[in-house]
């Protein structure tokens, strides 16, 4: 009886050690019939996601490969660049979910807490980006480009994940 409290008490301390030393991190991972693939710089969306997945999806294609602009997309949603929240914006815009543009630390409070089944808006002061169908668009991470689409990992540390309801 004395050894369970002493196990227990351990047990607790290496989960939660575990918990705090990994840093939370988004990744990609492919699932038939729910995660795009990207191909040639495209986001390639499986045909069955609802509607708004895939008009986002459009969106994010469409602004690929524009220059990084601060403050690009804020004035109005089409521009010729773009900066991470605008970026964001667009994408929501086009699926349905925002009227107007909006930065990276208003995005913090967009749509519900936590990951989305098919869009994920990841926000913290200073920087923003979307999962969409299971790809990252995002403006950093390339050097200083604008919009691309990618597959590669990102840490989300001190990112507030949001989403669309329902989605």
């Amino acid at each position: 009886m004395n050894l369970i409290r002493p196990l227990v008490a351990i047990c607790c301390a290496l989960l939660l050690c575990q918990c705090s030393s990994s840093p939370k991190e988004w990744s990609y991972s492919y699932t038939k019939g729910k995660t795009g693939i990207i191909i040639d710089g495209t986001a390639v969306p499986p045909a069955n996601l609802p509607e708004p997945v895939l008009k986002a999806v459009t969106a994010g294609n469409k602004i690929k490969g524009k220059p990084y602009r601060y403050g690009g997309g804020h004035r109005q949603f089409e521009d010729k660049g773009y900066d991470c929240s605008g970026c964001v914006s667009y994408v929501l815009h086009a699926a349905g979910y925002l009227n107007q543009p909006t930065t990276s630390g208003e995005l913090r409070s967009f749509g519900k807490k936590g990951e989305g089944k098919h869009i994920t808006v990841y926000a913290k002061d200073g920087h923003a980006f979307i999962i969409v169908a299971g790809l990252r668009l995002d403006t950093g991470y390339h050097g200083g480009d604008g919009p691309r689409w990618t597959e590669k990992s990102r840490t989300t540390r001190g990112y507030k994940a949001r989403h669309p309801e329902g989605l």
